[in-house]
């Protein structure tokens, strides 16, 4: 039920640290670091991905051979088919004679991803372009090695109009209207100014031509190339970088909001953007695997030394929460106790909805990716309900009433029941589906299961997250009803989503959000459109302001009503017409999300509070935009 626009997802960067023959030797085939990419990128691959793309830089080349290499493919199933089609290149060379897979040299020489090293990137997608052309990695191309540059990230910079505009400035002539264009030019300017430079101070020197791509090449300062690049950028991102020559980077935003982690071992220095796959992959322990320091770059030279370096003072760490809700994997050992919580302190709530009756009450849970959460929500439903029986058993005794059917109606009849209601068809990918088409799509895409819910029953449905409530009304709520229960209620794990997001999860339309559409409904509905108008020329003015001045006006059309009697307008709006029984929709609190969460919680789309300047030009933008009827991004470039 979580219908985000879009969402660029999965890095995964492999640099060996030993000669490709140790790895023939060792483990057997010189493949070991493109096969480390695809397990990595296939770990990460529940994310819903629709492209996927991959690149490869071979160190000390000869020169005239090629060095630096990318396939990409944004058809279905992209990421089995761009590794099998590889590897059925890799053996059609072996079979004619064109490579010897017994001698690394040859695989090097011949095979384009038989280098050192190796990345990958998984692109989620239902809006914008929808190509091969849109998958990362970027690729600028340069007949100099230190000039060539190969770029992929996870990342949404709110300022990509400006940034477009400072390339224009320059003199420039950007290709495409993207942020990743936008990021691949800057980084590249920087790198050729920093090229330019080192080349005419060894001219200068009279270093002779044929040395000039080996002096470059150790002298060229990276960590201070992409500092310079970053200062401007306004966003979240984790972003990784190839030069031609082999120099490679990972960075991450000042503020944590996209993650990254890394892994260092004898073998290999590898990256990916959650934790467990770097675990499983490589057999590491979790003490092994670091997150990257927000505002920090990792460099690693071409002769494999590798520095960690700040580009950016500190700023208030803001990591994005919907990655402990929704995106990142269950398996990671912190993020499966986050969510246990967040399932479990929604136990008041699901109480209240029910009225304590547990004997009519089915709990259950939708998608799948609520399923953790909906562990936490059943241990502590059964520890309430056990600290009840305890109470009730021990007044029963106090006043003599304790009898064998007392016992039997309050632990026997009286348990939280849990079912398997709905059945997810995992060949049936909708969550990557296009908009058209989809309410269609996802109404076939669950089965359930029948005899289960009586008629008396309520049946309680845990979610990870309710965005537009279309697929509730359209799809999940019909579905779900044909169990005939008397009363559904529906959980959330997230708070509601009251503002558009720019730095993750690229949903920025405002008037497509539940909870928005639910307190317009409530204004329109006590005659106070004058309210809507006077926010309107409220977040006008704000947009004249400079960026760092602005507020976020748009937290005026909540001010009037409590989170109940928001939720109260949702369960009305998404309750369909041709149902017959109540919808009880229950949204997480602010207060219970952090406490679940462990350490600081991005909390920008629940709250309007943004981490960086321009989430506030992006929010008042988006304000506007719907007043004025116009859809899309409020912080896209103008193309």
């Amino acid at each position: 039920m979580s219908d985000f626009l879009k969402h660029e997802c999965g890095i995964a960067a492999v640099r060996l640290r030993k000669p490709l023959a140790y790895y023939y030797d060792r483990y057997g085939t010189t493949l070991w670091g493109f096969q480390k990419l695809f397990l990595l990128m296939e770990k990460q691959h529940n994310r819903g991905q629709d492209g996927v793309g991959i690149g490869c830089a071979k160190l000390d080349m000869p020169l005239g051979q090629p060095y630096i290499f990318r396939r990409r493919d944004s058809e279905r199933d992209g990421l089995s088919n761009i590794f099998r089609k590889e590897m059925k290149n890799f053996n059609k060379m072996a079979r004619k004679g064109l490579l010897d897979p017994k001698r690394p040299e040859s695989i090097k020489a011949n095979y384009d991803f038989g280098g050192e090293v190796l990345v990958g990137h998984l692109r989620y997608g239902t809006s914008g372009e929808f190509d091969e052309g849109s998958c990362h990695p970027y690729l600028r191309r340069s007949n100099w090695p230190t000039r060539t540059l190969m770029v992929m990230g996870n990342f949404n910079m709110t300022n990509a109009a400006e940034l477009n505009q400072v390339l224009v400035d320059r003199g420039q002539h950007p290709v495409f209207g993207t942020d990743t264009q936008t990021v691949l030019e800057e980084i590249g300017f920087h790198l050729d100014e920093a090229h330019t430079d080192l080349y005419r101070k060894l001219r200068d020197e009279g270093v002779d031509g044929r040395e000039m791509p080996e002096r470059i090449s150790s002298e060229l300062d990276l960590a201070r190339i992409v500092g310079e690049s970053a200062q401007a950028w306004d966003g979240g991102y984790s972003i990784c970088g190839v030069v031609g020559n082999g120099d490679m980077f990972v960075m991450r935003d000042p503020r944590g909001i996209r993650p990254c982690h890394m892994l260092v071992t004898e073998d290999v220095i590898a990256f990916a953007s959650e934790r467990v796959p770097l675990m499983t992959v490589f057999e590491a322990d979790a003490s092994q695997v670091k997150a990257l320091d927000p505002g920090c770059v990792v460099t690693i030279k071409a002769d494999g030394t590798f520095n960690d370096t700040p580009f950016s003072p500190p700023q208030k760490y803001t990591p994005c929460s919907f990655e402990k809700i929704y995106f990142s994997r269950g398996n990671d050992p912190q993020i499966y106790r986050e969510r246990k919580a967040m399932g479990a302190s929604l136990v008041p709530q699901v109480v209240k909805a029910i009225e304590s009756t547990f004997d009519k009450a089915v709990f259950s849970f939708i998608p799948n990716t609520a399923e953790t959460a909906y562990y936490g929500l059943m241990d502590g439903l059964r520890l309430y309900r056990r600290q009840q029986v305890r109470s009730s058993i021990l007044e029963a005794q106090a006043n003599g009433e304790l009898t064998p059917e007392l016992l039997d109606d309050l632990i026997l009849r009286n348990w939280p029941r849990g079912e398997k209601i709905a059945h997810k068809d995992i060949k049936m990918r909708t969550f990557i589906a296009q908009e058209k088409g989809r309410d269609q799509l996802v109404s076939h895409v669950y089965d359930i299961t029948y005899g289960v819910v009586r008629p008396d029953d309520a049946l309680v449905a845990l979610d990870d997250s309710i965005v537009r409530g279309t697929t509730l009304k359209k799809s999940i709520l019909k579905i779900l009803a044909r169990t005939t229960p008397r009363k559904i209620v529906v959980c959330s794990t997230a708070p509601q989503i009251r503002y558009p997001d720019c730095y993750g999860i690229d949903m920025s339309e405002l008037g497509k959000f539940i909870a928005f559409q639910a307190a317009i409904a409530l204004h329109r509905r006590a005659g106070r459109q004058a309210l809507l108008d006077s926010i309107y020329e409220d977040c006008r003015s704000e947009l004249l302001k400079p960026t760092s001045e602005m507020v976020n006006r748009v937290k005026g059309i909540y001010e009037a009503f409590t989170d109940d009697e928001i939720s109260a307008e949702i369960s009305r709006m998404v309750s369909p017409e041709d149902i017959n029984c109540d919808v009880h929709v229950i949204f997480q609190t602010i207060e219970n999300l952090h406490a679940s969460v462990k350490g600081p919680c991005g909390d920008w789309y629940f709250t309007g509070d943004y981490p960086t300047p321009g989430g506030y030009a992006m929010v008042n933008a988006a304000y506007v935009n719907w007043y004025d009827g116009v859809g899309g991004r409020s912080y896209g470039l103008q193309l």
